[in-house]
């Protein structure tokens, strides 16, 4: 049995017991790490047997797999490992490249949704590797702001690079209804 694993701080609960020996797992079973975007496809593909996967993807694939209920790696209030970095307010950076997470396909596709509906911005998108150990290669692409997940937006939450971070909050979807979501809402830092 092939298990799929975030390597992420926020998802130690959902593997502590695990990892403590509290919990085992069985003879033959594996742990595989990955980013949320690699075991969503390692999943699909049939190649893990359980694992965790985005919103997204799973609504994309969900007559395919069996979804466990009332599991869940989500939070009831400020998200702060989902964040866009931005060197100028978000309302600027229309037509400016702003680079996405290829860990995450739910905070990429909720961060164009924002775009569009509610702040009614047309950036530039492109893909860039942004875990905590492309940070300082991430810096040198050219761009006007970032979205990060995971250990990587703490990370760089914590170096205070970026004047400006959003954050996650509560997300106001277009027909007002107010929705919590694991995602950017509209919390700005600087």
């Amino acid at each position: 049995m092939r298990i799929g694993r975030i390597g992420y701080i926020n998802c130690a609960p959902v593997y502590g017991a695990i990892d403590r020996g509290i919990v085992a797992l069985p003879p033959a079973a594996q742990l595989v790490t990955g980013t949320p975007a690699e075991l969503n496809d390692l999943l699909v593909a049939g190649e893990l047997d359980v694992s965790v996967i985005s919103a997204v993807e799973y609504a994309r694939h969900a007559k395919e797999l069996l979804l466990l209920p009332e599991l869940a790696i989500s939070c009831d209030g400020p998200v702060r490992s989902v964040a866009l970095f931005a060197k100028q307010p978000v309302s600027r950076l229309g037509g400016s490249t702003v680079l996405l997470s290829a860990s995450s396909r739910t905070s990429v596709g909720l961060l164009e949704l924002l775009c569009k509906d509610v702040w009614k911005i047309e950036p530039k998108f492109a893909q860039a590797r942004a875990e905590a150990q492309d940070l300082d290669a991430l810096a040198a692409l050219p761009h006007e702001a970032v979205l990060v997940i995971g250990d990587a937006a703490l990370t760089l939450a914590a170096r205070g690079t970026y004047p400006i971070v959003t954050t996650s909050h509560r997300v106001e979807a277009v027909d007002r209804t107010t929705v919590r979501i694991c995602g950017l809402g509209g919390s700005t830092r600087g």
